[in-house]
């Protein structure tokens, strides 16, 4: 028997809102719609080929078989049996049925089943609509350069660092003439920078003996900008002095630097056509909710909305925690001449837009940037939902 979960997966890849009132027929949610539009707005019926069989009046075409038969490997020679193509048939009528039944009983109506509806229609109907063979290498190279900037690596230094917070258990000379003994410690043995952070330090990097890595003028989450704006003042190599920020006391080491790097064009095509084509994607994403919202009516409650309390759940930023890429990962995954086809990125969710769509060929976008399942292709059989 298959999961919940696997019903689920059905329901973002069976085409058509036209297929609801076919087919759970007899259901609450049969029949049309109070104020749904005009039968002459609605999308036209998808050319499905011929019909090989029907369940409960909705109709499978040689279309939809032969997309899902594809997928199958023939036991022997290079067709498949009839007794394979009954195999795929009967995934096919499995996935109309269980559909049936997740529409009666309102599945549809759950939150993350309508995202993945949203997904689906705005991968199909905005991201699916702008290819990379759209960006010729002349419009590549207006963007690069109308957007230099963005392909500059910025100057940055690699920061070490020492705190000692003041608290209830520490008063302020205590903390800072701590610093201060640290402080003497490691300019006269810079090696034993490290240990001391080990083993003093009271900032998220103490477990890395105190390595923030490298960081441009511009700061980093979590990192005091005061630490940052410090470490641009001090030499390769160099210990700073104590200094107060509103952490506490700080000692800095700055181990290596990095000069300012301009990438050319070519070393950035991927880049720039990622990055083009997802300006144009968000652009093409606006204009289709726009679109929408025309004629749309929408009547929100301000009082009932402002007495809703919402507390944030972001957490405290900590190393690891998918923070500025460390040393090492500037510029990676940068591709040049990406294929036509390839999956792409998915632009910035738009404010107000609401769920984020995912990109093509991406499954449901996971919370915290982890890899997603990729939805199973159409008439395949949903993988097995995770225990």
């Amino acid at each position: 028997m298959r999961s919940f979960g696997s019903v689920l997966s059905c329901l973002s890849l069976l085409p058509g809102v036209c297929l609801l009132a076919g087919l759970a027929g007899g259901c609450d949610n049969a029949g049309p719609a109070k104020d749904a539009p005009a039968a002459a707005d609605a999308a036209p019926a998808a050319d499905i080929g011929e019909v090989i069989a029907t369940v409960n009046g909705v109709q499978i075409g040689a279309k939809e078989f032969q997309q899902a038969a594809a997928r199958k490997t023939p036991a022997s020679g290079d067709s498949l049996s009839l007794e394979e193509k009954k195999e795929v048939l009967q995934t096919l009528v499995e996935d109309k049925l269980l559909y049936a039944e997740a529409i009666r009983k309102g599945v549809d109506k759950d939150p993350k089943v309508q995202k993945v509806m949203v997904n689906t229609l705005v991968r199909e109907d905005v991201f699916n609509q702008i290819k990379n063979s759209d960006f010729s290498d002349e419009v590549l190279q207006a963007y690069y350069d109308a957007h230099k900037d963005e392909f500059i690596v910025p100057e940055k230094v690699q920061i070490k660092r020492i705190l000692i917070k003041t608290g209830p258990d520490r008063t302020d000379d205590q903390a800072k003439q701590q610093a201060e003994k640290i402080r003497g410690d490691v300019a006269g043995n810079p090696d034993s920078f490290k240990d001391l952070a080990s083993k003093f330090s009271e900032d998220p990097y103490k477990h890395r003996g105190g390595d923030v890595g490298f960081v441009a003028k511009d700061g980093k989450p979590g990192l005091d900008q005061a630490v940052v704006d410090k470490a641009f003042t001090v030499e390769v190599g160099k210990v700073s002095d104590v200094f107060k920020t509103d952490d506490g006391y700080n000692v800095i080491l700055i181990a290596a630097k990095r000069e300012q790097l301009e990438r050319t064009f070519q070393q950035m095509k991927g880049t720039v056509l990622r990055k083009a084509k997802n300006a144009k994607q968000d652009e093409a994403y606006k204009a289709y909710v726009e679109k929408l919202k025309t004629g749309a009516t929408v009547a929100i409650d301000e009082a009932k909305l402002g007495a809703i309390e919402v507390k944030s759940q972001r957490r405290p930023f900590a190393p690891g925690m998918g923070g500025e890429a460390e040393e090492g990962e500037e510029g990676a995954g940068e591709l040049i001449g990406v294929p036509e086809g390839a999956p792409e990125g998915i632009p910035a969710a738009l404010p107000g837009a609401g769920p984020r769509p995912v990109g093509p060929g991406a499954g449901i976008g996971a919370p915290g940037g982890r890899p997603a399942r990729p939805l199973p292709a159409p008439g395949a059989r949903p993988a097995p939902a995770g225990n």
